[in-house]
């Protein structure tokens, strides 16, 4: 890909320190103005190459027309929720996530709230706070034996597949995207959401918000469902019908819920926070020591890779129109190539996409040992 002329930066929250010093070491000057509001952030931005954000600051339309210089909006974490990619790919701005970054700690603390469905645990130190010694109330049961659904098997899906094995689990999920085939080789048994709500003991969704995910539990799922299932969401409020969730744990056919994020965050409607057999958390998901730092390195890497021209990592499937990435081929004799693939985007609907390849020898190593 052609290199990107990227000289400032604007970074609006607490980043790892890290990012600043990676994009200031490659010759980008960098600016941190964390907590601007929405007026102040308007001002700001119209000089600035580069945006840095992480999930507090809201990228919309306006903020995105009052950036005259603006090429690159970069979100230190996983998702661009908060950013209007389709207003930025119309003013020709690219958008990236760091993908793998809070991998890692998405996948623990859905773990975290899988064991604690199980055993009661939050519920039970909150009442040893108060001065109590419930042993009968807070009976739980064993995760192992029990059926583990997972929904969307991408990374963190993954993850949490092999650390639930590890109790014994039997894990099974559904993906649009990863074959059968390949989520076998985990352990995970893939068949349709039809055949898999009624067999899980807990429920885990690890997908993107989008129309086709936007309630995906809702009062008819939860009908399918196991009398007494338990779920967990730690990807994206929405994707849980938060008032059929209401629902199915006053009749109990959802027997208990871990929740990390919301529809609107902070949950204004504390019904499902108050409810004794939600255990809610306030959207915790990448927030560990590792998992920010690893975010605020990789956006910042990922930033001076593309200024350099060697690739474009993590960017929105809607923010580029070009896309390149190289592919190092080991042959016989020590002999390696490196051959560079363009995909060039020549249409885009809301189905269906259009692309034209081109493949050629970037370099050969080692050659003289073929002759």
């Amino acid at each position: 890909m052609a290199p990107i002329s990227i000289q400032t930066v604007l970074i609006s929250e607490s980043v790892d320190p890290r990012c600043k010093a990676i994009l200031e070491e490659n010759g980008i000057r960098v600016t941190e103005k964390p907590n601007m509001k929405r007026d102040e952030l308007m001002a700001e931005i119209k000089d600035y190459d580069g945006l840095v954000v992480r999930s507090a600051t809201k990228v919309n339309a306006d903020v995105i027309s009052a950036a005259h210089n603006l090429k690159i909006i970069g979100r230190a974490g996983t998702g661009v929720d908060n950013v209007d990619v389709d207003a930025a790919t119309k003013k020709g701005i690219i958008v990236m996530n760091t993908p793998s970054g809070n991998t890692i700690s998405a996948a623990e603390l859905t773990c975290a709230l899988l064991m604690s469905l199980s055993r009661n645990v939050p519920q039970a130190a909150m009442s040893m706070k108060q001065g109590n010694w419930d042993r009968k109330k807070f009976m739980g049961a064993e995760l192992y034996g029990k059926v583990l659904g997972i929904v969307g098997l991408g990374r963190i899906g993954k993850e949490v597949a092999s650390r639930m094995q590890s109790f014994g689990m039997r894990t099974i999920g559904y993906d649009p995207i990863t074959t059968p085939e390949v989520t076998a080789g985990w352990g995970v048994e893939q068949m349709s959401l039809e055949q898999l709500w009624p067999q899980c003991d807990y429920i885990t969704v690890h997908t993107p918000l989008m129309p086709s995910t936007v309630g995906l539990l809702c009062d008819e799922t939860f009908a399918k469902c196991k009398k007494g299932v338990k779920v967990v969401n730690c990807a994206r409020g929405g994707i849980i019908d938060e008032a059929a969730l209401l629902r199915a744990l006053e009749s109990r056919q959802c027997g208990g819920a871990g929740l990390d994020v919301f529809v609107e965050e902070p949950p204004k409607n504390r019904s499902l926070v108050e409810h004794p057999n939600v255990i809610s958390c306030p959207h915790l998901g990448a927030s560990t020591k590792e998992a920010q730092a690893r975010c605020g390195e990789d956006i910042a890497l990922q930033i001076v890779d593309m200024v350099k021209g060697k690739s474009l990592v993590g960017a929105n499937k809607h923010s580029y129109n070009t896309c390149q990435r190289d592919l190092m081929l080991p042959l016989d004799h020590g002999v390696t190539v490196v051959i560079g693939v363009q995909l060039n985007r020549l249409t885009s609907t809301q189905t269906s996409e259009k692309f034209t390849m081109e493949l050629y020898v970037k370099s050969l190593t080692n050659c003289h040992a073929l002759v």
